[in-house]
């Protein structure tokens, strides 16, 4: 199960973003919006940033913030249920826009004292990141530095940086865009988690990043219970989990949603540069099915391998555990 995180780095947020589009015409937020999804859903990989103006990016901040820190939070969740003793004294947010996954971190690592550094390239991004983050409780958020740089093969991260974040950025860029971003964040730092969304495209890239740390010696912390190669077949199915967003009520009106929430599709990969990583149990890699006096868990286990385990009444104690594990938790139940 989850080690708890700090609940109130995803309040500070969600607070800074109301207050960013107080007093925001609502059409106006609408048809930012609706045109950062045509862009997004019109694009293919470019050289160019996506958010070229304010509009734009208080359009995404309203419409994509809230998501991706939940998703990144619950990768960063994974990986520390595997490494509790491990905290970053140094992160560099790769491509980190307005800087969800650097909220994720503050919530993970909410006592830690640590360099934050924010690297994008598009400049109003930056403006309104470093905006929403004064309002931090965190405060390494708070001293953050918000860089303009090139995201591609021109990037720069720092030497031994202690974790490099890159969250739904690869599916942006170029095929070697894409792989020098991957490259240089397996040069330059001890962890890297990569987020994409929870697509077959966005697995595909995963995977692809994937591969490329393990060569670069990395070992797989999650969601991966094994550095091999993935047993799932590509183009038959993708690994991907789910986190649950909290919609605020302007949030809602901005989407034009009317639930208190939204689920969130993602994939992600978790890797560390040592060698003393602990041994890793199995992981459920699909909602799990609850039936009459019994639990169906899809896992993929450290034999790098897919398999279904049935849990019934008769395991007690287990069975119970069952029923309150979720898509994305480790499997048996850790103490």
């Amino acid at each position: 199960m989850h080690a708890p995180h700090s609940p109130r780095t995803g309040e500070s947020l969600r607070a800074a973003l109301a207050e960013l589009l107080d007093g925001l015409p609502p059409r106006q937020a609408t048809q930012a919006v609706d045109r950062l999804i045509a862009n997004y859903r019109g694009r293919t990989p470019t050289h160019t940033p996506v958010l070229r103006d304010r509009s734009d990016v208080v359009a995404y901040a309203a419409y994509r913030m809230p998501a991706t820190f939940e998703a990144v939070r619950s990768a960063l969740e994974a990986f520390r249920d595997r490494l509790p003793e491990w905290e970053p004294a140094s992160h560099v947010d790769v491509g980190g826009g307005t800087g969800a996954a650097s909220w994720a971190v503050a919530a993970a690592w909410p006592q830690g004292r640590r360099t934050t550094t924010v690297l994008d390239w598009a400049e109003p991004a930056l403006a309104l990141g470093a905006e929403l983050a004064r309002a931090a409780d965190s405060e390494a958020l708070r001293a953050a530095q918000w860089r303009r740089q090139t995201i591609g093969s021109g990037l720069t991260v720092p030497e031994d940086t202690d974790l490099v974040t890159v969250s739904y950025v690869l599916g942006e860029l170029t095929e070697a865009d894409r792989l020098a971003v991957t490259d240089e964040a397996a040069r330059t730092a001890r962890t890297v988690v990569i987020i994409e969304p929870g697509t077959p495209d966005g697995y595909l890239r995963v995977i692809e990043a994937r591969d490329r740390l393990i060569a670069a010696g990395f070992r797989v912390v999650a969601p991966c219970p094994h550095s091999a190669a993935c047993p799932i077949e590509a183009g038959k199915d993708w690994c991907h989990f789910s986190a649950r967003v909290s919609r605020s009520s302007l949030h809602r009106q901005v989407k034009g949603g009317s639930l208190p929430y939204e689920d969130e599709k993602f994939s992600y990969v978790a890797a560390v540069r040592e060698e003393d990583v602990p041994a890793a149990p199995s992981r459920v890699v699909r909602r799990p099915q609850i039936r009459k006096g019994q639990v169906l868990l899809d896992l993929c286990v450290p034999e790098d391998a897919l398999t279904r385990e049935t849990v019934t009444k008769r395991h007690g104690a287990l069975y119970r555990a069952a029923r309150d594990t979720d898509w994305g938790d480790t499997w048996p139940p850790e103490d």
